[in-house]
């Protein structure tokens, strides 16, 4: 465990922030500075078939260590951080045997991580905590699963009275910007199945995730003088305005929990000639995901008979619920309930409020639950990650290695 903390406080001083605008694959060539790094440090911890492709995909190969013949299983982490917050210039602080109270990031700001506020920190107290100073996010989403990966690798490359089958990693770029696993070649990774490990706290279990889409509503308008606008002017504000009060006023991220889906605008801008909103949808029930699609449909229609073709509505599908192709296969996911309980962790199964890499990636032929990765408060200031906690991902993942050896038949 000795590299883990330097390996990580590495990783996360490269800013790898990914851009949604971008026609490129990886969306930023600073993706690439991380993935080159990580490239060389495969091949000097002794991983054998290590790859990056055009596309800034790693991928590379531990060799199976017993003649009995077992599947080839995965472990995958993404490289870039989300553009939601700042990643450049990242300066991680360490909190040695936390104290349970508040942590000053930036006292000149006066930006405090408090447990008032994070009530997940008091459940640390005694460990060491690696936070932000309170001005960008910290990177442990998912550089931590990245560290985690190769950390467990290099053990198993270190101890090998430890058996295992074959075992494959990869680590993609844009997946926060849910492009992740557009061009994972599948094949050439040749794992039976997968694990991301790309969940927050201790324990975290998940193998089902949101139906997502994307939609763009973009609205033109008529500008007219506002003394003579009467049956005249159509205010594209305005109409951006009636066209959002439509939406029910509770099924919002902010107002949801569980398994209640959600829409979430993200963007709108305009002027009275033009305006645009773009937002999500969030469901992990199908039938209520296609008729909160339906909805927004339903909601241009009636204001285009109201007021005119004045709007121009476009919705895209961005993942799926990946419980649809791992149920069948349900024998990864108790692998890795296993592999907890062997620990004395207690898994935490539950739905992912989100999607990772994983739920496109079932849908490709490669079911991939997800793992706890670690950290909490992701894609912003206050993010943190208990050390211990990332200690506890390696150990998993190579346990998951052991036990798929030992079980399989």
């Amino acid at each position: 465990m000795e590299r883990l903390l330097p390996r990580f406080l590495e990783y996360v001083a490269v800013d790898t922030q990914s851009d949604p605008y971008s026609k490129t694959i990886p969306s930023t060539d600073k993706q690439l500075t991380l993935a080159k790094k990580l490239v060389s440090e495969l091949h000097q911890i002794g991983m054998e078939e290590v790859s990056i492709d055009q596309n800034g995909y790693i991928m590379a190969t531990l060799p199976s260590n017993i003649t009995k013949k077992v599947p080839t299983i995965g472990f995958i982490a993404h490289m870039d951080t989300t553009p939601d917050f700042t990643g450049k210039n990242v300066k991680p602080q360490l909190v040695k045997d936390y104290d349970g109270g508040d942590i000053i990031l930036n006292k000149k700001m006066n930006i405090v991580l408090s447990p008032d506020e994070f009530e997940d920190l008091k459940q640390y107290q005694g460990q060491t905590l690696i936070t932000t100073d309170g001005t960008t996010l910290l990177g442990a989403d998912d550089k931590a699963g990245v560290a985690e990966i190769i950390t467990a690798m290099e053990y198993l490359l270190n101890h090998p009275e430890i058996k295992h089958g074959r075992i494959r990693i990869a680590f993609t770029p844009d997946e926060e910007i849910g492009k992740g696993a557009h061009n994972f070649d599948v094949k050439k990774f040749g794992a039976e199945w997968a694990y991301t490990i790309d969940g927050s706290q201790v324990g975290e279990l998940e193998f089902e995730n949101f139906n997502a889409a994307s939609a763009n509503i973009k609205i033109k308008g008529k500008s007219v003088h506002p003394g003579y606008a009467k049956d005249k002017m159509v205010n594209a504000i305005g109409l951006a305005n009636e066209f959002l009060s439509l939406l029910p006023p509770h099924e919002v991220p902010e107002k949801t929990t569980g398994m209640e889906g959600f829409f979430h605008v993200h963007k709108i801008k305009g002027d009275i000639e033009s305006a645009e909103i773009e937002l999500i949808i969030r469901d992990h029930d199908k039938e209520q995901f296609d008729a909160r699609k339906e909805l927004l449909s339903d909601i241009t229609d009636k204001l285009t008979g109201r007021y005119g073709d004045y709007i121009e509505f476009s919705i895209e599908d961005q993942y799926k619920n990946m419980r649809e192709k791992v149920e069948p296969v349900f024998h990864i996911v108790e692998i890795a309930e296993e592999a907890m309980q062997a620990l004395d962790i207690e898994p935490i199964i539950k739905p992912i409020r989100g999607g990772t890499d994983g739920s496109q990636l079932s849908f490709m032929g490669l079911p991939c639950p997800n793992i706890f990765a670690g950290g909490h408060n992701f894609h912003g200031r206050y993010e943190y990650i208990p050390l211990e906690s990332m200690e506890k991902a390696v150990q998993v993942i190579v346990k998951i290695c052991e036990l798929t050896a030992i079980q399989i038949k």
